[in-house]
């Protein structure tokens, strides 16, 4: 039996009532009712569906339920490909439903060809939608009034917020790598308002790309997108007031979230545990993003993991170390596995020593009580400098997949040798006047050095050569 499938998408967000299956019409036989719990893909052209099933199909459009088209919905296209969804085909007299899993035409498409902000994503990773809720494969087929992402920064008036998250999330948005139509909300305690969120982001925004025209238009654009929420971290209502205020922003038409946990580690659960009860979305995707460090010690590293699987799945979490995100870093394994001169000279047979550098102009007290608990060690050294060596000491990897590249880390970090003492230095920064930094401890270490050796047949007997620091001469990172 053919199979033809229907994509609707929005272009406007009026409340249109309840609505019922999208269908065509054949020009003869039982009518095929698609019901919104399937994926439905909608890559192809209109055409090339037509002209397969067109003797079959008649061009018009129906909405059960509802006489005339609301204006949030239109045609986009169609496709004969239906995968993992159970598909109700009922005949329009019977009324009797038959359910099938499985390929329903040859017209398939790729799944990495559907991507959102550069998240792959699989058929079984799509929601379950309800009756009349659209739900959008390509930002671009929704209309700029109705928002395709939501993005909410939970700790919106924290000093990672302020000086890496908002900026970051501008310097995409101006380079066209976040859809036109998205929504960002701020979440923190503090009472503020909508225009309070903007001032505070808008000082520390700058167009940090080569090309700068347009770039007060596009600020003031990003801005007129950008919403704020207060409320408590720790407790449902708050982050139900937060679900009900992207809803009101979202409309019918469904969106996807992320949710980005710029909190303190210690407050990461209070936070992630209400979110996952009250304010992920049931029309899209969810996802969250949380920052390194993930637990303070190897015991609260699992409980976190464990407390998070609880309530997302794992291609839900998104673990973060920012330092990763600069050019050299991104660079590294495009120019070892890229570069066939570099790759038999990556060894100890032609290598001497491999020296980290990582320097911070900025003192420890600008991160207040959190350094203070960490340290330069759990701070820096075993997130920032250990992803870098992994990267840099890993083997070629199977493919240049997340997955694959982090079996070859995960092997590297398993094969350094346990330090010794006499190979490590730390200090303390003072500040002119002897002091030490307020919020530091008496012990807590602001400076490290270190030699680490890896025991693997590429690198036997090479020293990596650690150095990273607080409050020293320049913001530095270096490999060599």
């Amino acid at each position: 039996m053919a199979t033809t499938v229907l994509a609707v998408t929005a272009s406007a967000a009026p409340a249109p009532p309840s609505l019922g299956a999208a269908r065509f019409s054949p020009v003869a036989g039982p009518a095929v009712t698609l019901r919104t719990q399937c994926w439905i893909a909608a890559k192809m052209k209109l055409h090339k569906a037509l002209r397969r099933h067109g003797s079959q199909v008649q061009r018009k459009l129906e909405i059960q339920g509802v006489g005339k088209i609301p204006d949030c919905f239109k045609v986009a296209s169609l496709t004969g490909r239906i995968t993992r969804r159970n598909v109700q085909l009922a005949d329009e007299t019977g009324g009797e439903t038959a359910n099938t899993s499985s390929v329903m035409s040859d017209n398939s498409i790729d799944d990495k060809s559907s991507m959102h902000l550069g998240l792959n994503h699989s058929e079984a990773d799509r929601p379950v939608l309800e009756e009349g809720v659209v739900l959008f494969d390509n930002f671009d087929d929704q209309p700029e009034s109705i928002p395709s992402l939501c993005i909410a920064v939970i700790g919106a008036t924290g000093e990672l917020a302020r000086s890496k998250v908002f900026p970051a999330l501008f310097a995409l948005y101006y380079s066209g790598f976040l859809p036109q139509n998205v929504a960002i909300f701020g979440y923190s305690r503090k009472t503020l308002a909508d225009e309070d969120l903007r001032s505070m982001i808008e000082a520390n925004l700058t167009c940090r790309v080569d090309h700068h025209e347009n770039c007060e238009e596009k600020l003031n654009e990003f801005l007129k997108r950008t919403y704020y929420v207060d409320a408590g971290h720790d407790n449902k209502d708050g982050m139900a007031k937060l679900n009900s205020k992207m809803a009101q922003i979202e409309g019918i038409c469904a969106a996807n979230r992320i949710f980005y946990l710029a909190v303190p580690q210690e407050a990461l659960l209070d936070v992630a545990l209400p979110l996952s009860d009250s304010a992920q979305t049931k029309h899209g995707w969810n996802r969250i993003i949380i920052e390194k460090p993930f637990g303070f010690t190897s015991l609260s590293s699992q409980r976190v993991t464990q407390s998070l699987l609880s309530r997302f799945e794992e291609k839900q979490i998104y673990r973060i170390d920012h330092l990763l995100g600069k050019d050299l870093i991104e660079n590294l394994t495009v120019l070892r596995f890229s570069n066939l001169v570099f790759e038999p000279l990556w060894s100890r047979k032609y290598i001497r020593n491999v020296q980290v550098v990582f320097s911070e102009e900025t003192s420890a007290e600008t991160q207040g009580r959190y350094f203070g608990n960490y340290g330069i060690i759990r701070d820096i050294v075993h997130s920032h400098i250990l992803q870098t060596i992994a990267l840099f000491a890993m083997e070629p990897p199977v493919s240049l997949d997340g997955e694959d590249i982090r079996d070859e880390k995960v092997k590297v970090l398993r094969s350094i040798r346990k330090v010794d003492i006499e190979d490590v230095v730390l200090g303390q920064l003072k500040d002119a006047s002897g002091d030490v930094d307020r919020y530091t401890k008496s012990m807590t270490p602001t400076y490290f050095a270190a030699a680490m050796y890896i025991d693997n047949a590429r690198w036997d007997g090479v020293p990596f050569l650690i150095k990273t620091g607080m409050g020293l001469m320049e913001n530095r990172s270096r490999h060599k």
